[in-house]
């Protein structure tokens, strides 16, 4: 498993009544191999859409975004990619909407038996008969994840995860996903606004300035996991990125209706 990301003056647009506003501009950036990125920016600064880039769901306006070497122009099964909502079948039971990816693949009848490895992995197991209104967020949440690790992906897209989910539930979901991480070894990015999350989770963490979009800054976190949340180095970087987050939404231009 490689999944390096590389992402090369990428520049996205989107209509307006008055021509066009710019999203993201001149990005470049590589994730390497297994690392966990997390994004964060101002609220609204495109970091969703540089994610939806990468996972294939949209088209950048000019630059490159491969991995591996190849250039993304569609999704594929080697990007697993989980939204704030679970968005899972609610027609289907658990075990069906953790199927889904290998009947979409067609590779349900050779790949079956791994299904129930990703139920004990995500801590689903006597959930299989269940519908997800029977489930709570968090739980949900986990069968969200287990549907993009069955394809055994690659890379991990997580769009503010966990942003819908109570504090508590919350930091449980971030020691389950480390878990997950460690285990599967996925190059893994995740938007968030939670600067506290980012330090907590994160290998390197990619500040990113109000829109237009640009690299603000980028941190690396030299704090082997776990980590405590009350770690003088850990309060010291979250002052900082603070700092930088309160700065780089200060050159955020107003809306021009």
């Amino acid at each position: 498993m490689n999944g390096t990301i590389e992402l090369k003056k990428v520049r996205k647009t989107f209509p307006r009544d008055e021509g066009r506003i710019v999203v993201l501009d001149d990005v470049n950036i590589t994730f390497g191999s297994a690392e966990f990125i997390s994004l964060i920016g101002p609220s609204g600064c495109g970091k969703s859409t540089l994610l939806r880039l990468i996972a294939g769901l949209t088209r950048q306006d000019s630059g490159t975004i491969r991995i591996d070497g190849v250039e993304i122009s569609k999704p594929g099964y080697e990007r697993g990619l989980v939204f704030q909502d679970p968005t899972l079948f609610p027609w289907m039971t658990i075990y069906e909407n953790i199927a889904y990816g290998l009947r979409a693949r067609g590779v349900y009848q050779t790949e079956k038996h791994l299904i129930p490895g990703f139920f004990r992995l995500v801590g689903l197991e006597g959930f299989e008969k269940s519908y997800p209104h029977h489930l709570s967020g968090g739980m949900a949440q986990r069968a969200a994840l287990a549907r993009a690790l069955v394809n055994r992906p690659k890379v991990l897209l997580l769009d503010e995860p966990l942003g819908a989910l109570d504090a508590f539930t919350r930091m449980t979901m971030q020691d389950e996903i480390l878990a997950i991480w460690q285990k599967q070894r996925m190059t893994t990015v995740m938007v968030t606004h939670d600067v506290d999350e980012a330090v907590y989770m994160a290998n390197r963490i990619i500040v990113m300035s109000a829109r237009p979009a640009k690299i603000e800054q980028v941190i690396t976190v030299k704090k082997e996991h776990p980590r405590r949340r009350d770690d003088l180095d850990f309060l010291e970087l979250r002052a900082g990125i603070l700092r930088t987050l309160h700065f780089a939404g200060k050159r955020e231009e107003p809306d021009k209706k």
